[in-house]
């Protein structure tokens, strides 16, 4: 959840020099105040117990087919989720974690879902079902995995059966009462440690507290701990990456701070080694540099997926994730006082300023098609204050958001379901708050402002039914490592010892290359799968399969498959090309003898329409034609040349 200090602390001004210790004390306060928590609904919606959408039918598990998410049937399946947090700390880091004053806004969670003290969970999941919840994001925090303290009675005061449970295995139950109600649900690595997110405060990266490989081994136990439940649909691997006190995240640096990397991976092996059935959610990263002005900073989000996405070895599993809050902005971390720089937030943004933003920082992933970049969009977080927000900025907002919504047809997912009030009063945010006597305020008891706008989203109609198969395009990147995507070659013996290895997912072959940079582009565009289903390869390092008068790179060095087989991937050292690998096709798959060669040395040769995007930005790129496969690759040894790839042999598809 975003921090915001305006709640916490006072206007404070800063005058005079930025030292060190002002720096970071303006990083401290702007990026670790408390997020919103809880809220309701308004007048016009419908009456206590009735539901606001009927319920989905819908069957596990879910996938992707370019930007839509859909069910095992291929029918669409709108993400209408919530956030039930709790389980990954309201401890807001300071006092002992037994005074309830030491929490979020008052609400102390006891490191489970929120609210089981207070009311019967099956009644808090009756709830989110009438308000139109077809989905929950269930955080949690590393910690809580290995956290053996038995939760309190009175933690669980309103569902005796859970205790003398440990905090995981509340966690269990609640998963397990979600998914028995046909909710699906996404586990959410929320924080390293059981606190309240999100500042500086030990939970900025996915390793800011523990070892990468500490993470992934969590993520691993999480994925297997419950793949036998379909309904456990999503891995939403680490929330709002963010800078701590001296270094920012980034994106494909190939560093510790690396979230794109260390995202690709943990996907890659929860998929291989956990669950396969599991969406995996990549969320962008949600600040980098000092919020002082005349500092850099800001809110890159999505918006270095342009560039650079994410190819996982099952195609159709791919989920990105953002979160916007009207109190942030494009380059405005929130706070107030120190840490509050000049720059608009959301909130101060006119509607068609405000579209053009939202557009640029993500909802571009979605919008555009036949790139590389091309998934769904889920905003699992988004959300405003209650019933006692009565700014005119801050309500406008939140309309205009879910307007928004609702013309993208956007995935979402509202922070939070659950808070707690006293005499109907609380921190607000939550859609569904109890009291101390177990009585619930909802969004619909006619006095919270929210119900409107709520309805028009839950309610509003987008894409349904059945979602045809569509062309996929995927980015190969062995910048720092292998970048093989390909299960059945992940599963043989290294085929180039000391090379970086880049190969396509199995079913899509290799379509473009980039001539500096290593980059490659794959698709099943036009034929789909061209593979043998019975497999085989041959790694190719030399000029073995060009035929006498085939010459098609004269005076180059041609690595050219075999006949009967098409690229799907090469290897290369520095920035020398070393192999390439060529799938076996199916009989009859590929038939073409003849070809063309497509030079891309010295400009980019693409065609007139290039699908796919820009999948080396900076460099020159060669792609064949939609109908075309990849059969050979060539480059140069020429004094002064880097070996790296300078033309493609292209032939047609059948």
């Amino acid at each position: 959840m975003t921090s915001q200090s305006a709640r916490t602390t006072g206007r404070v001004t800063v005058r005079g020099s930025l030292t060190k210790a002002v720096l970071t004390t303006a990083l401290l306060l702007a990026l670790s105040a408390p997020a919103p928590a809880a809220a309701s609904a308004a007048p016009g919606g419908p009456g206590p117990g009735r539901a606001v959408v009927a319920a989905d039918d819908w069957t596990a598990p879910l996938s992707t087919r370019g930007r839509w998410i859909v069910d095992a049937e291929g029918d669409r399946f709108r993400l209408r989720s919530g956030n039930w947090h709790g389980a990954s700390g309201t401890w807001n880091g300071t006092g002992s974690a037994d005074d309830d004053g030491n929490h979020h806004a008052g609400e102390n969670s006891h490191r489970i879902p929120l609210g089981l003290d207070r009311a019967p969970m099956a009644e808090i999941i009756a709830g989110f079902r009438e308000i139109g919840i077809n989905s929950v994001r269930l955080p949690f925090s590393n910690e809580m995995i290995h956290d053996t303290r038995p939760v309190t009675d009175g933690a669980v005061a309103a569902n005796p059966a859970l205790r003398g449970k440990t905090p995981l295995q509340v966690y269990d139950a609640v998963v397990r009462a979600l998914t028995d109600a046909d909710l699906a649900v996404i586990l959410n690595n929320h924080t390293n440690t059981t606190r309240w997110c999100c500042g500086v405060d030990g939970n900025e990266r996915w390793n800011a507290s523990r070892t990468t490989a500490a993470w992934e081994s969590d993520w691993l136990f999480m994925a297997g701990r419950y793949r036998e439940n379909k309904r456990v649909v999503g891995a939403d691997l680490y929330n709002e990456v963010r800078r701590d006190i001296w270094n920012d995240p980034n994106w494909g640096l190939g560093d510790n701070h690396d979230w794109f990397t260390a995202s690709q991976r943990v996907g890659d092996r929860i998929l291989t080694e956990a669950n396969p059935d599991l969406l995996v959610v990549v969320e962008g990263i949600n600040w980098t540099g000092i919020p002082v002005d005349g500092f850099a900073h800001g809110r890159p989000t999505l918006e270095p997926v342009r560039a650079l996405s994410h190819t996982l070895v099952d195609s159709g599993k791919l989920v990105y994730s953002a979160h916007f809050y009207g109190y942030t902005g494009p380059r405005h971390s929130g706070a107030t006082g120190i840490g509050e720089t000049t720059d608009p937030r959301y909130q101060d943004l006119s509607p068609g300023e405000l579209t053009a933003v939202l557009n640029r920082q993500a909802f571009f992933v979605s919008a555009e098609a036949d790139r590389h970049f091309t998934a769904p969009v889920w905003i699992s977080e988004f959300g405003a204050g209650g019933r006692e927000e009565t700014g005119a900025a801050q309500r406008a907002w939140f309309e205009n958001f879910v307007d928004h919504l609702i013309r993208t047809d956007a995935d979402f997912a509202y922070w939070p379901l659950v808070g707690l009030h006293e005499n109907r009063r609380g921190n607000g945010w939550a859609l569904l708050h109890w009291d101390s006597a177990g009585r619930r305020m909802g969004p619909y008891d006619g006095d919270d402002w929210r119900a409107g706008a709520w309805t028009r989203l839950v309610r509003s109609g987008g894409r349904s039914g059945h979602v045809a198969p569509v062309a996929g395009w995927s980015m190969l990147s062995p910048d720092h490592a292998d970048f093989v995507a390909s299960r059945r070659m992940r599963a043989l013996p290294d085929w180039d010892p000391g090379a970086r290895k880049a190969v396509c997912p199995d079913g899509r072959r290799l379509l473009g290359l980039s001539h500096t940079g290593n980059r490659g582009l794959c698709s099943d565009v036009t034929a789909g799968n061209l593979g043998d289903p019975a497999g085989g390869h041959e790694v190719v390092r030399d000029e073995r399969h060009v035929a006498p008068g085939g010459d098609w790179a004269s005076g180059y060095t041609k690595l050219q498959c075999p006949a009967g087989h098409f690229l799907t991937g090469y290897s290369v050292r520095g920035a020398a090309v070393s192999a390439a690998v060529c799938a076996k096709a199916a009989p009859d798959g590929v038939t073409g003898t003849g070809g063309r060669t497509v030079w891309f040395d010295r400009s980019d040769n693409r065609g007139a329409h290039p699908k796919g995007g820009d999948f080396a930005q900076g460099h020159y790129k060669g792609q064949c034609a939609d109908g075309e496969y990849a059969a050979g690759i060539a480059f140069t040894g020429r004094i002064g040349s880097s070996r790296t790839p300078d033309a493609l042999y292209c032939r047609t598809l059948r």
